[in-house]
């Protein structure tokens, strides 16, 4: 697996999550020391390359000068975020949610604003890769990302362990007037279709976000971002 950018790769060097096996260095790059000084303290082989080459080996065309190879991202398990030992739970059930860039985004929020752990199907979804993890800033070295085989089943022993289970939805009750205490999973569906009916009906209530432009849908890393500003600020009032 490819990570690239500074803030990425600072990040994966110092993550218990990702072990990095070589970084890339472009020749002549300025203000990289810091970053290289860590990776010869890890061992980790450095090769100086000329910006062409990187340019050439480059996934997401924006490599800021550093190109590293890590082993595949380490995913945890459901049970890992579950078992946390104090405060109120919040987690983000993310329903195929295909983009990268949108999965990227949710995971910076999600980390930004101390979710417990953030769940993604195995199968018609986006999955931690190089754009993932770039776009993300960093944040997947500090969060908790779980991957399974089926959303609904993470639904069903989430409610068997008194978790409320809400969804986003156009449809849904107005999320300023909406009851959020507790431990709370947050579910936030594909781009295009939203949440899976089955999923829908197998949450505890569904919430929206009030609209006033004629835009009429959100981004899902948007929208995402703004329930769960809404969730924290009811924590810290």
């Amino acid at each position: 697996m490819q990570i690239e950018g500074r803030n990425p790769i600072k990040e994966a060097l110092s993550s218990e999550n990702t072990t990095i096996t070589k970084l890339c260095v472009q020749k002549g790059a300025h203000d990289l020391q810091s970053i290289i000084d860590i990776a010869r303290q890890k061992g980790i082989r450095i090769d100086f390359l000329d910006k062409p080459r990187l340019d050439s080996i480059s996934e997401t065309k924006h490599h800021q000068g550093l190109i590293a190879y890590a082993e595949n991202f380490k995913y945890a398990s459901v049970d890992d975020i579950l078992n946390k030992k104090d405060g109120p739970l919040f987690v983000l059930l993310l329903d195929n949610i295909e983009d990268p860039h949108n999965l990227g985004s949710i995971i910076r929020v999600g980390e930004c604003l101390g979710v417990d752990g953030i769940i993604i199907p195995n199968k018609r979804a986006a999955t931690v890769n190089s754009t993932v993890i770039k776009v993300s800033a960093g944040a997947t070295s500090y969060v908790k990302i779980a991957m399974v085989n089926n959303i609904n089943d993470v639904i069903r022993k989430l409610k068997d362990n008194f978790v409320t289970v809400v969804c986003a939805d156009m449809n849904g009750e107005n999320i300023y007037n909406a009851h959020l205490d507790g431990d709370i999973a947050l579910v936030i569906g594909n781009e295009g279709d939203g949440v899976k009916h089955l999923t829908k009906s197998l949450c505890d209530k569904t919430v929206a976000i009030p609209q006033f432009g004629k835009v009429n849908s959100l981004n899902a890393s948007v929208a995402c971002g703004i329930i769960c500003s809404e969730i924290v600020r009811r924590r810290i009032k």
